[in-house]
């Protein structure tokens, strides 16, 4: 299952990388609902998509594997006014404790859960997930640059596991110079896609 799929690119490429699993989304926007049907039958795959807000669908089935790039900035920073936007990034439209709670109700034991979210919340991340019996096995930091703090950590969980759990090397996406790092490069090459660079502050 991947949660909040926007545009389906996340579930697409696990699907294309594990060619026996089958795919479903879940999407609450109208226009992303569409995209992520549309770019999976451009790719030649199939999918069932759940449309609507993920904590309240009463789903027919439970996943081995949940993905996911959810909404994760805190709802009290200034937010844009593209209402689109506004769903996809601010975690008012999907708060964290009803996201980890109803991961943890359709994912069947020992069943994965992968996802990334705002670095600063991870205590919060390990309570709430502690809470739920969803073991955090690994944890991985994305900094903008070597001399910057994390911004994101992506994280590894299973549930009913008692594994310790593993920090990984760090993940660096930009050089000092502003240039993607090789192991950037490497990550768009494999899933053979592009980045339309935007202008940001790192």
């Amino acid at each position: 299952l991947d949660i909040g799929s926007g545009s389906g690119i996340l579930g697409i490429l696990v699907k294309r990388d594990f060619e026996k699993l089958n795919l479903s989304q879940c999407e609450i926007q109208d226009t992303f609902q569409f995209l992520s049907q549309k770019n999976v039958q451009c790719n030649n795959l199939q999918s069932t998509l759940f449309k609507g807000d993920f904590s309240k669908i009463d789903f027919d089935k439970k996943f081995d594997l949940i993905v996911s790039n959810p909404p994760f900035y805190h709802a009290q920073v200034i937010k844009s006014l593209n209402e689109n936007i506004k769903i996809a990034r601010y975690n008012d439209s999907l708060p964290l404790e009803n996201f980890i709670k109803k991961v943890s109700q359709v994912l069947n034991n020992n069943g994965k859960f992968l996802f990334c979210y705002d670095a600063k919340q991870l205590d919060v991340i390990v309570e709430l997930c502690e809470k739920q019996k969803l073991n955090i096995e690994a944890v991985k930091f994305l900094h903008p640059k070597i001399s910057k703090e994390a911004t994101l950590v992506m994280i590894m969980v299973k549930k009913n596991s008692k594994s310790l759990m593993k920090i990984l090397p760090p993940f660096i996406m930009f050089e000092e110079d502003g240039e993607f790092t090789k192991n950037t490069l490497e990550i768009y090459d494999r899933c053979a896609t592009h980045s339309i660079k935007a202008e940001v502050t790192l």
